[in-house]
């Protein structure tokens, strides 16, 4: 048997800003700021969200999707860059809200926006080496901008989570790969409230070069091409970098749109590319490919090839939102209330 996913879940925050929005408050232009980073929107979260009630849902959502006990569950791995506590882990309050047995290994990643999908190559290792039977691996984030930085039109709120296993497997993870160096283009010290980054040395250097290396990796890994894939999905820290990232390595759009959900709830950093993995697995055909790159700052980015499998359609019920539900389940508000629920005003 070979490991892989068994069930998924997600949530996003109804809450959204428009660039228009932001920008109109620090006298610049919008409309241009929308279209350079093709981002339309933003999820917001209320004040009374963060990535443990954020982790906790879309857990929930996975866990409501199948007929596993929860003390079955052997190890939650929660990765983002935005944990409410430094010193207290997310992990083991998802662990309580889902009534796992207290006999589990938990703990906190933080690998920029791929802590998820690292959390993921872990669960998949301790799977397949027959430590434990089930590892539920999320990537949640509520990320932040400072006032009128360019992340600010940007950085949102959001996560997914994967129940890992080798029974009922819906996807199999035929591959992981991962490339990793120390490319320092985004970082945030210890106290501080918002995070630094390189400006365009994020790009060229970074994303790009780490998310096209590992993919390159992949193919050989998988003994692979885009044509044998009939859905792409990369990290999308804005609109633009997934598609260039995708038609630099021969996929078309068509691979990639399912996938690509940025453009309306922003870049929601560990929960971006688990997002668009799980809205392309809430339509997926049995036998469809998928090519998974994440990526995160600091900078690695991790690869999977995975294949959906006929117990796929086991898991499709209506006990539980679609990823494009959530998307398109929309309260839009005003930079004022924006500031007030992101905490901006300070006393």
């Amino acid at each position: 048997m070979k490991v892989g996913i068994v069930s998924y879940g997600g949530y996003i925050p109804r809450w959204r800003i428009r660039p228009q929005d932001i920008a109109s408050t620090w006298g610049t232009d919008g409309d241009a700021i929308s279209r350079g980073l093709n981002i339309r929107s933003k999820s917001v979260p209320y004040p009374d969200e963060d990535v443990i009630t954020i982790s906790v849902e879309a857990t929930r959502n996975l866990m409501k999707k199948v007929q596993i006990d929860p003390k079955d569950i052997g190890a939650i791995y929660v990765g983002s860059e935005s944990h409410p506590y430094a010193v207290k882990p997310s992990a083991t309050v998802v662990a309580e809200a889902i009534e796992a047995s207290p006999n589990l290994t938990a703990a906190d990643y933080e690998f920029a926006c791929k802590a998820g999908t690292a959390a993921i190559q872990t669960c998949m290792g301790m799977v397949s080496s027959n430590m434990i039977r089930y590892g539920i691996a999320v990537g949640s984030d509520t990320s932040q901008g400072a006032p009128g930085d360019p992340l600010e039109y940007s950085a949102s709120a959001g996560g997914a989570a994967f129940l890992i296993g080798m029974e009922d497997v819906i996807a199999t993870i035929n591959s992981t790969i991962s490339y990793t160096t120390d490319t320092p283009d985004f970082w945030r010290r210890e106290g501080q409230t918002y995070p630094k980054h390189g400006g365009r040395f994020t790009g060229q250097p970074a994303y790009f070069k780490h998310t096209l290396t590992c993919a390159q990796r992949l193919f050989e890994e998988a003994d692979t091409k885009p044509g044998d894939y009939d859905y792409a999905v990369f990290h999308q820290p804005n609109g633009k970098f997934p598609v260039s990232a995708g038609r630099k390595l021969g996929f078309s759009m068509e691979q990639i749109e399912t996938g690509l959900l940025v453009p309306e709830i922003g870049n929601t950093y560990s929960g971006a590319v688990l997002l668009g993995l799980a809205n392309i697995l809430d339509e997926a055909d049995p036998g469809s490919r998928i090519f998974m790159i994440g990526y995160g700052s600091g900078a690695g980015s991790d690869g999977f090839d995975i294949t959906v499998k006929d117990e796929i359609e086991n898991i499709r019920t209506n006990n539980c939102p679609t990823i494009m539900e959530m998307v398109e389940n929309a309260n839009f508000i005003d930079y004022a209330t924006y500031a007030k629920f992101r905490g901006k005003i300070r006393l």
